[in-house]
């Protein structure tokens, strides 16, 4: 990356509503990508869901192969591919295939699947889904080193002298990231292999405060295994709204926050209602939704970086639809142009540029204005008599204000 510090992007799940057109929901999401590319955001992560009507992309890798050819600079992951329903050996290909056609641009997110509906249609037990998702991803580190044939049988896939025949394009391949929500499952499978993080549940009641600790079973996992966590790996995941004021980003947002979360959270996966009166505002005062203005938004950020005790390496909004079109663009265009440099360094040689002139405006630009005058006077000299009247007036130059 050409900025140094944190990294912005989405998670893009989807989120669109029942009862909308969903191939233009569709169309939108890779518009947003665009937009976030111009933009100058640094990551997507594209999820994968069966069921349920809200989240209706089932296959990042079709996606992120649109949106490869779409963009230029952002870079594209799997928001998380869900290792239970896929061979690995197949995972590992088709990521291997991504990141040679985006020429590196690829991320692998693993997860064991979000969305219990998905895995009953495929008779997948719930309590099998950790488990196997931590043998897959076992299996996919082991081809990916690609040093040797993988043997491997479980209860559910075999490898037989299983190899890459196309290495990763990326050295020594391209990023991987474990989903983690509340439990350590997320933490420790990370921790096990030195992988980046994707903390989903960041955005739920409770996560902000749970960040430290949960950050600490990755480390406590990696050093028994030989491993190294990185900060830098790490992505927190909240709801972000930005307008030009406090009341404005509220005023846009509260009505579709309301429907997505009654409708979807609540009257179709089940979850409990939430016991706030105002659970939009509450998440702002807690800390799991940034919604306001860009000075707002920042100091949300700076709290969840207290949080987690140390810091993390990117925050990525969950994108959702709870403001209209142009707002949600504006929100992105926003946070790019006002939060974003905050947070990666680039406005410091700025600033410093601009104390420094203001400091030194009376010696430095002083002398510029007898420079100007000395400059028509010599001018004049060569100038035909009848074009001097049209100049004269020039020559009283006003000094700078000091």
């Amino acid at each position: 990356m050409a900025h140094t510090g944190m990294k912005f992007g989405i998670f893009l799940a989807p989120f669109h509503r029942v009862g909308e057109n969903p191939t233009l929901a569709l169309a939108r999401d890779m518009e947003l990508i665009e937009w976030l590319d111009h933009l100058g955001y640094d990551e997507v992560w594209v999820g994968e869901h069966h069921s349920a009507g809200w989240e209706t992309i089932a296959s990042p890798e079709v996606f992120i192969a649109a949106a490869a050819e779409r963009t230029r600079h952002i870079m594209l992951g799997s928001g998380v591919t869900s290792l239970p329903y896929h061979h690995p050996l197949m995972v590992a290909n088709r990521f291997v295939l991504l990141d040679h056609m985006t020429r590196g641009r690829t991320m692998l997110g693993c997860g064991p699947g979000a969305l219990v509906s998905d895995a009953y249609m495929m008779g997948i037990e719930p309590v099998t889904q950790r488990p196997r998702m931590e043998e897959a991803l076992e299996a996919i580190m082991r081809l990916l080193r690609c040093d040797e044939p993988v043997t491997m049988k479980t209860d559910w896939f075999e490898l037989r002298e299983a190899r890459l025949h196309l290495a990763p394009y990326t050295e020594p391949h391209f990023p991987i990231a474990v989903a983690s929500t509340i439990t350590p499952f997320g933490m420790v499978a990370a921790g096990k292999y030195g992988l980046g993080v994707l903390s989903i549940g960041a955005g739920l009641p409770g996560g902000p405060n749970a960040l430290a600790e949960q950050w600490k079973i990755a480390e406590e996992t990696a050093g028994r295994h030989g491993k190294r966590m990185d900060r830098k790996d790490w992505r927190v995941v909240v709801n972000v709204h930005v307008a030009e004021d406090d009341e404005g980003a509220l005023h846009e947002v509260q009505r579709a926050e309301r429907h997505e979360t009654v409708t979807y959270f609540e009257e179709t996966l089940g979850r409990p209602p939430g016991r706030a009166d105002d659970p939009l505002r509450e998440g702002v005062r807690m800390g799991t939704t940034l919604v306001g203005s860009p000075e707002t938004v920042v100091r949300g950020i700076e709290r969840l970086q207290q949080f987690s005790q140390g810091g993390f390496g990117g925050l990525l909004f969950r994108a959702h639809e709870w403001a209209n079109r142009e707002q949600t663009l504006r929100s992105y265009e926003l946070f790019a142009r006002y939060v974003m440099p905050r947070f990666q360094g680039s406005l410091t040689t700025v600033q410093a540029s601009n104390d420094w002139a203001r400091a030194n405006r009376k010696t430095i630009f002083g002398p510029n204005v007898e420079a100007v005058r000395r400059a028509y006077l010599d001018a004049g000299r060569e100038i035909p008599a009848k074009y001097r009247e049209r100049t004269s007036g020039a020559r009283d130059v006003e000094p700078p204000p000091s």
